[in-house]
C-alpha cells in the first residue's frame, strides 16, 4: 500500500508481534523508539470510544536526526519518523511508515532532500524485513 505521505504493508502476525517485529527491524537500521502512542487506549479513556488496536511509534535515528538538525534547526517540527501499527476493519495488521521524501519536501532544501531519501530507504528496508 502506498499513499503520498506514507507506505506500508499488511503483515501476517499478531498485533503485539507486529510491534515487536517492527521495533527490532527499526533497531537494525539504527532507529530507536522515542514515543509510543496508544491511540486506541487514549480514545477509550478520553471519549469512551472503542477502536481496533492502533499505535503510533515515533522512530528516530540519532545520527540522521543530528545531521538534519544541523542543516535545518527547525526540522524538529517534522521529526520523529512516525510508524503506525494498526488493525484494520477486517482484522488484518497494517504497518505503515512516514514517507520522508514527501514530508521533508516541505523544507525545500536539496541537502535535506538527500537525507530524506536516505531515511526513506532505511524505512523501506524495515518494511521489507517485516
Amino acid at each position: 500500500m502506498t499513499i503520498k505521505y506514507g507506505f506500508g504493508k499488511t503483515v501476517n502476525v499478531s498485533f503485539p508481534d507486529a510491534i515487536d517485529c517492527v521495533t527490532h527491524a527499526l533497531q537494525q537500521e539504527g532507529f530507536g523508539i522515542l514515543s509510543d502512542i496508544d491511540v486506541a487506549a487514549a480514545l477509550k479513556k478520553k471519549l469512551n470510544k472503542d477502536i481496533p488496536p492502533y499505535r503510533i511509534l515515533g522512530a528516530c535515528n540519532p545520527a540522521l536526526a543530528d545531521r538534519a538538525i544541523a542543516m535545518e534547526p527547525s526540522i524538529g517540527l517534522l521529526l520523529p519518523c512516525n510508524v503506525v501499527v494498526r488493525q484494520d476493519e477486517a482484522g488484518h495488521i497494517q504497518v505503515e511508515f512516514m514517507n520522508t521524501d514527501a514530508v521533508l519536501q516541505l523544507v525545500d532544501r536539496p541537502e535535506v532532500a538527500e537525507l530524506a531519501s536516505e531515511v526513506r530507504q532505511r524505512l523501506a528496508r524495515v518494511m521489507a524485513a517485516m
